[in-house]
């Protein structure tokens, strides 16, 4: 757990930057800090510990045979608990971590008045699409039925299981203990640099939402048909219903909070990308490929505009690089800097 402090730290400076944010403006209505313990912990504490030691066991009982003793003592030596609990309890850190990022993000549309964006944003998207808004290219390629499920439901449970499920291994397995601090590092990055900062400076709410805020319900008019199924609605569509309630009567609720420039959803997803990447050439272009379909989906489901992506792209990119390089240059900075504010303190 020593080698998290810097993790904690930052976490506890973010949850006290977010508090000071919502009590100056009036609005500590807004904290979201408890909407995610039920699920939290069930998952992080339960479901997926639970799910690792089924599949530590199905491995050795499958690949070990007269070996299974030996292999079952070193699935479960000290280092491997070790790198277990304290990464259930990084992970219950995270927790605080997201209750802050919604509750910053459900204040950004209050602080700017409104979103601001939309109408430039989708100008954008049709300028570098040769004059044509990208969802039509995706519609006139892919507007069926059948597609919209398997789109929906690898946008809406796929990408969660592939996301928070590499989260859980990098925290808490022992071969990924060498990332471990970059790579949770990038993860609370991307969701404070594109979901609060950028999201905040480019206030917008997204093609879905793009008539209710600038007025212009023809724009995007042919999609919200399409998206709305005749056999009952997508999980988009119900779960966008439900983040336009919240907002509409100024409430939070878990995951609440509109925002579309830049795409969180891409920038965790490319994240992931970029670190498989680095532990292999050919799991590098299908996590990249697969980052592509996840960039497609957020357009043709109706969440995002096509820049939004191209932007989280960029910007985590540049973050993983940038972090890389100087950890890389100087292992021991994290280490000098706790060192320095806990003397201080």
């Amino acid at each position: 757990m020593t080698a998290d402090l810097w993790l904690y730290l930052a976490v506890a400076v973010y949850f006290v930057i977010g508090v000071v944010l919502l009590i100056a403006d009036g609005h500590a209505e807004m904290m979201s800090f408890g909407l995610y313990f039920d699920q939290w912990t069930y998952l992080f504490l339960f479901l997926m510990p639970l799910m690792a030691i089924v599949f530590d066991y199905a491995w050795i009982f499958f690949r070990f045979d007269d070996r299974r003793s030996l292999a079952v003592r070193r699935a479960f030596s000290p280092q491997r608990l070790a790198h277990l609990f304290s990464g259930m309890a990084l992970l219950m850190a995270l927790m605080i971590f997201q209750g802050t990022f919604t509750s910053i993000k459900n204040l950004l549309p209050i602080i700017r008045g409104g979103f601001l964006y939309d109408q430039w944003l989708a100008n954008l998207d049709a300028l570098l699409s040769f004059g044509r808004d990208p969802w039509k290219v995706l519609l006139s390629i892919a507007g069926h039925d059948a597609i919209i499920k398997i789109v929906d439901w690898n946008y809406s449970v796929l990408w969660f299981v592939v996301c928070f499920g590499t989260l859980f291994y990098v925290a808490t397995s022992p071969r990924a203990a060498s990332m471990r601090v970059r790579y949770i590092s990038m993860f609370m990055l991307v969701w404070v640099v594109c979901g609060n900062i950028l999201a905040g400076i480019f206030i917008s709410a997204g093609p879905v939402f793009y008539g209710a805020v600038t007025g212009d319900e023809r724009r995007f008019a042919e999609l919200a048909t399409f998206l709305a199924l005749p056999d009952g609605p997508t999980a988009a569509n119900l779960f966008q219903s439900y983040l336009w309630s919240l907002h509409a009567h100024s409430t939070s609720g878990f995951g609440s909070g509109i925002s579309a420039f830049p795409s969180v959803h891409v920038g965790l997803i490319a994240l992931n990308a970029f670190f498989a990447a680095e532990v292999s050439r050919k799991l590098g272009i299908i996590a990249f490929c697969y980052t592509a379909f996840v960039m497609a989906s957020s357009v043709y489901l109706g969440w995002h505009y096509a820049v939004d992506g191209y932007a989280s792209l960029l910007v985590v990119g540049v973050g993983h690089f940038a972090l890389r390089s100087l950890l890389d240059r100087k292992p021991g900075l994290v280490a000098t800097a706790l060192h320095g504010a806990v003397a201080t303190a």
